[in-house]
């Protein structure tokens, strides 16, 4: 397992959790008071609507493929560099979220790797529960390889990744495509992602005002996504930390801040992948928050150009 900014010791966020990095205090100013709750996510889902990260068109060209049901996002670097493409989750802890609240990084990947960025929707819970997220990141998967000629794109290079609950959609969406077979990703990229229901249920994380995404956000989320009283261990494809065998997938990029309510279950979930034999990049950013690559700063920086130079070696 390749690491860089890796903390050392035991996984510590349920006690004494580092200090935030100053370059982030903006961000925790803004988003950082979050709570997700069963009143709060519609209003979340209708701020959505009309506000959103600018995005710079430059350099890329936009489209949509509205076949299939879901919405598709297609952002097409206007220069071309290699003939594969990275299909990416937007987050939202399964319950708010939209395409176009990663158009501002999927321009950016493209344009570094001069290939097409795909941004599918999916179904939001608790009005659509699992399977209706993974069966529309599976149908999605189907829409590209069938379009993959048309798109100039090799189907043996495509990656597939996501951001915070986009980044266990993305988990899970491979696990179940490994277990079908045919053509599999050529890589996963992992970025703070939302692994295991468990952690919502360690009481002591809730002492701790982790930012922008927080235990008693966590708590609301995984059982709307999961389904009220749902047993959660017996669905597969569901909860990706909970598989036990997780030996022959793809090269995995995965990464996570100190400051991050997710940092033990993506620890764990790094560890076991390298111990099942898989090709892992852990990327652990001292002081980093949920989500603090949305906002333009140093750390981000950093943390983006790892993640794009794992995937430039799967698409070019």
């Amino acid at each position: 397992m390749t690491t860089s900014n890796t903390g050392d010791g035991p996984a510590h966020s349920s006690a004494n959790p580092p200090a935030m990095a100053p370059e982030l205090a903006a961000l925790d100013k803004r988003l950082g008071k979050l709570v997700v709750n069963r009143f709060t996510y519609r209003l979340l889902r209708l701020l959505g609507r009309y506000v959103r990260p600018p995005f710079d068109p430059a350099g890329v060209s936009l489209g949509w493929d509205m076949a299939g049901g879901q919405r598709m996002a297609i952002i097409t670097p206007d220069q071309r560099k290699g003939d594969g493409a990275l299909i990416l989750f937007h987050g939202g802890g399964f319950l708010f979220g939209r395409p176009e609240d990663i158009f501002p990084k999927a321009a950016l990947f493209a344009k570094a790797l001069g290939v097409p960025v795909i941004c599918p929707a999916y179904r939001l819970a608790p009005q659509e529960p699992f399977p209706a997220a993974l069966d529309d990141g599976h149908a999605a998967w189907h829409r590209v390889l069938a379009r993959a000629g048309e798109l100039g794109i090799n189907s043996a290079k495509l990656v597939i990744g996501g951001f915070s609950a986009g980044g266990g959609l993305a988990a899970n969406l491979v696990h179940r495509l490994h277990d079908e077979g045919g053509t599999q990703p050529a890589g996963q990229l992992l970025v703070y992602p939302m692994l295991d229901d468990r952690t919502a249920g360690r009481r002591e994380l809730d002492a701790i005002n982790h930012s922008i995404w927080r235990n008693t956000s966590n708590r609301f989320a995984w059982p709307a996504y999961l389904g009220a009283g749902r047993d959660a261990a017996a669905m597969p494809y569901a909860v990706a930390a909970r598989r036990t065998d997780l030996a022959g997938l793809p090269p995995t990029w995965i990464g996570v801040g100190t400051c991050d309510l997710f940092l033990d279950e993506v620890r764990a979930y790094a560890r076991r992948l390298e111990e099942a034999g898989v090709a892992v990049s852990y990327d652990e950013v001292a002081g980093a928050i949920h989500a603090f690559d949305m906002d333009d700063n140093p750390l981000a920086h950093a943390f983006t150009a790892l993640q794009t130079e794992f995937v430039r070696r799967h698409v070019g």
